[in-house]
């Protein structure tokens, strides 16, 4: 069970999911769109005093679930989702390459 609840806001052609622990911001993973059926994830950050809990994995993780329920692919940017969609063949469905 995770420690952590998501949310995930839109405004215009931005999107960020965000991680919080009780009320505290603990992270985010924003993306832009790049057309109706793709983002471009830009950025994940987790905020400081939640360094190694694997928050970043989950944001990753609920980016993934969100594109497959909602027919989306994703073009990872950010370095660290490239990498984590690199080494995790269970993403490549919703990669857009």
């Amino acid at each position: 069970m995770s420690q952590f609840t998501f949310d995930h806001e839109v405004t215009g052609t931005k999107g960020v999911f965000i991680a919080r622990a009780n009320e505290t911001r603990a992270g985010q993973m924003t993306y832009s769109r790049m057309n109706e059926h793709a983002v471009i994830v830009d950025h994940t950050e987790v905020f400081d005093g939640f360094d190694g809990t694997g928050l970043g994995t989950q944001l990753v993780a609920h980016g993934v679930d969100w594109a497959r329920a909602n027919a989306q692919k994703i073009m990872p940017l950010c370095p660290f989702a490239r990498a984590l969609f690199e080494r995790t063949p269970e993403y490549h469905d919703v990669w857009f390459r």
